[in-house]
């Protein structure tokens, strides 16, 4: 189906333009993201004070999308300032400093204990279980903050959930759209999610290795913190016994592993698999602060989830008004205002998705290059999963004229779930990011020349492939 743009494409085509120009530049998008919505809330609603208004709507309209990760991040990192006070963590992580004796073995051992369990759980709850054990020992080791991020974010939301291998959300949307089983869509995927995760994970450890080297990343410390020193209780500052602490420091882990039993045996996915990893968190935050604490364990409990909360909201709060721009480009606009877009239309984001397969000349190399394209720009709402059933729809036309249906509709979804699942767009990645309190948007320049050379890549094969 041809979509006639409007000026409301354009206008927010060119705002996702300048933003990409200002991350690249290490600016700050929060201002620009705003004027944005106010440009789309008047073109969609032809009132300045509809549009002024759509500015509160929009970011009401993204809290909600992202309440249950601030609230997992907010939760995980409560539950571990009371271990860091007690010591606990220290006997927690020990075994496996063992283990992971050097930032290279930190770096390949997190990614794909990561990628391991967003195979069979989708990473959202894998990164704040594998982020509550695995950071401190990453720390220990000297690996950076930010190569913890960048192992867990690109194994987790790159490799595993762009094959979506066992749960099979993603293959299932595309191949329906596409008309084909959802086998083919997984057979096809597998040489080019190889391709992508091999070339962008050894891309970003090369990259990280060389600015260790240099200095400009410094060894700090990978343990989730406060965004400020001065929040940060000292370690060891409250005393228990070291049985007890032993004890606890054995009980934590193994009800992490019974969560992940209890994932399996119930198939909880997604947001209920992560609601039963911050249930749990609650627990034992609860227990432990009133062993800690004894008597005054309520009013601690009570101290360390507004301390987790102020962390949450403050990582969360510059990246309200960007994420609310950016959902605009999907449901979020007609939900604000009236119906602006043309019928058919498929939100803005997936509208000039379409209208460039509609403008490319048909062989294998152009429709291999524009299927990554397509995905690319589906998956700038941060979704990763909304645009992808547009991504079948596109495959099945180009491969009218050449064949190879599996091949382009694989090929599109892990486009748009590496670039939209959460290792680029910045506030898809926040929950790696903030369980390592580092910012969203180095961790997405980051990952720019990783995912990007990985996905060129996939694209190569795919082409050799068809």
């Amino acid at each position: 189906m041809d979509i006639h743009l409007l000026p409301l494409h354009y206008v927010y085509l060119s705002f996702i333009i300048f933003i990409m120009i200002l991350l690249i530049r290490r600016r700050d998008t929060s201002v620009i993201c705003i004027l944005g919505i106010i440009a789309l809330g008047f073109l969609a609603s032809d009132s300045i004070v509809t549009s002024v208004s759509g500015i509160f709507g929009s970011f009401i309209y993204a809290a909600k999308e992202l309440i249950s990760t601030i609230f997992i991040i907010s939760i995980v990192v409560a539950m571990s300032r009371v271990l860091i006070r007690t010591g606990i963590n220290e006997i927690m992580v020990a075994p496996l400093t063992k283990l992971l004796r050097t930032p290279a073995l930190a770096f390949w051992g997190i990614g794909i204990i990561m990628m391991i369990v967003s195979f069979f759980f989708w990473p959202s709850p894998g990164v704040a279980l594998i982020g509550a054990v695995m950071l401190p020992v990453a720390g220990r080791v000297g690996l950076p903050a930010i190569g913890t991020a960048m192992a867990m974010n690109l194994f987790g939301h790159g490799i595993a959930l762009s094959g979506d291998y066992v749960i099979q959300g993603a293959p299932k949307l595309t191949a329906d759209a596409a008309g084909i089983p959802v086998s083919d869509v997984v057979t096809a995927s597998i040489p080019l999610v190889i391709t992508t995760g091999l070339v962008a994970t050894l891309t970003a450890y090369i990259m990280l290795r060389r600015d260790m080297r240099r200095g400009t990343i410094t060894k700090e410390s990978a343990t989730s913190q406060p965004a400020s020193p001065s929040d940060l209780s000292p370690a060891n500052d409250i005393q228990i016994p070291l049985r007890t602490k032993r004890i606890i420091a054995y009980t934590i882990p193994l009800l992490f592993v019974l969560d992940l039993a209890a994932m399996y045996l119930m198939n909880l996915q997604g947001g209920d698999a992560t609601a039963l990893i911050g249930g749990t968190a609650i627990v034992i935050l609860i227990l432990v602060t009133m062993i800690a604490h004894r008597n005054k364990g309520l009013e601690e409990t009570t101290d360390y989830l507004i301390k987790g909360f102020q962390f949450g909201f403050k990582v969360f709060g510059p990246v309200i008004p960007i994420a609310a721009f950016f959902y605009l480009g999907d449901a979020a606009l007609t939900a604000l205002f009236s119906n602006p877009l043309p019928e058919g239309s498929h939100g803005i984001v997936n509208d000039l998705g379409l209208a460039l397969a509609h403008v490319v000349p048909i062989n294998e190399a152009v429709s291999a290059i524009s299927m990554t394209i397509v995905g690319a720009i589906t998956g700038m709402d941060g979704s990763g999963f909304s645009g992808i059933s547009l991504v079948g729809s596109i495959a099945q036309m180009f491969s009218a004229s050449i064949g190879s249906t599996p091949m382009l509709t694989a090929l599109g979804q892990i486009a748009a779930i590496w670039i939209g699942g959460g290792t680029l767009i910045p506030w898809a990645l926040i929950p790696a990011a903030a369980i390592c309190n580092v910012s969203p948007f180095e961790l997405a320049r980051r990952n720019l020349i990783p995912v990007i050379s990985g996905l060129t890549a996939a694209t190569i094969v795919a082409i050799l492939l068809m």
